[in-house]
């Protein structure tokens, strides 16, 4: 967001969750596991094209699209449509820096999550963006994550947890690696 806000002074996102038009159809864009964009099998190399196009996308029931007062057009997700590459942690707050530009601080509001891969119980951390929009927290980041977690005893048993803005985020069992 801040990339944008610099790109564009005094304006912010598009209210997207306001818009209702009707479906349109699909468009061959595919947001990768990895967080890069394709259209029609091919990268998007235009990195402001991306920016401009993850302020119109918008998560609801029936999958992702990409809105516009009068258009709505279904786009593949692989994973997360975002990635966190970066966390500054300062004043108990962690900000986190995505692919696309924006900046979001963890806390009530935006929370961290950490699935497991049933197969390797690898972990999956993401951070809420906007709107039901998540970030895959990449691994050099998490890793700063779990640098940065305590330990705590929880309901659940002892975990090791981060805080930011007020909240605590569970981020992997004690006792085992999270990393």
């Amino acid at each position: 967001m801040a990339a944008a806000k610099a790109q564009a002074p005094g304006r912010g996102l598009p209210p997207v969750h306001l818009w209702n038009p009707t479906h349109c159809g699909d468009i061959d864009i595919v947001i990768r596991k990895d967080g890069l964009w394709f259209h029609e099998g091919s990268p998007i190399g235009r990195e402001a094209l991306v920016r401009l196009f993850s302020t119109v996308l918008r998560k609801d029931p029936d999958g992702f699209h990409l809105v516009t007062p009068v258009e709505k057009m279904r786009i593949t997700v692989e994973d997360a449509p975002f990635i966190a590459t970066r966390v500054d942690a300062a004043d108990g707050r962690l900000t986190f820096q995505t692919n696309v530009g924006d900046e979001v601080v963890a806390g009530p509001e935006h929370q961290i999550r950490v699935e497991a891969d049933p197969a390797t119980g690898e972990p999956r951390p993401y951070i809420h963006v906007r709107r039901g929009l998540e970030a895959l927290i990449s691994r050099p980041v998490f890793y700063e994550l779990v640098e940065l977690s305590v330990e705590r005893d929880t309901p659940e048993g002892p975990r090791f947890e981060v805080a930011s803005d007020g909240a605590w985020f569970p981020i992997g069992p004690a006792g085992t690696p999270v990393g």
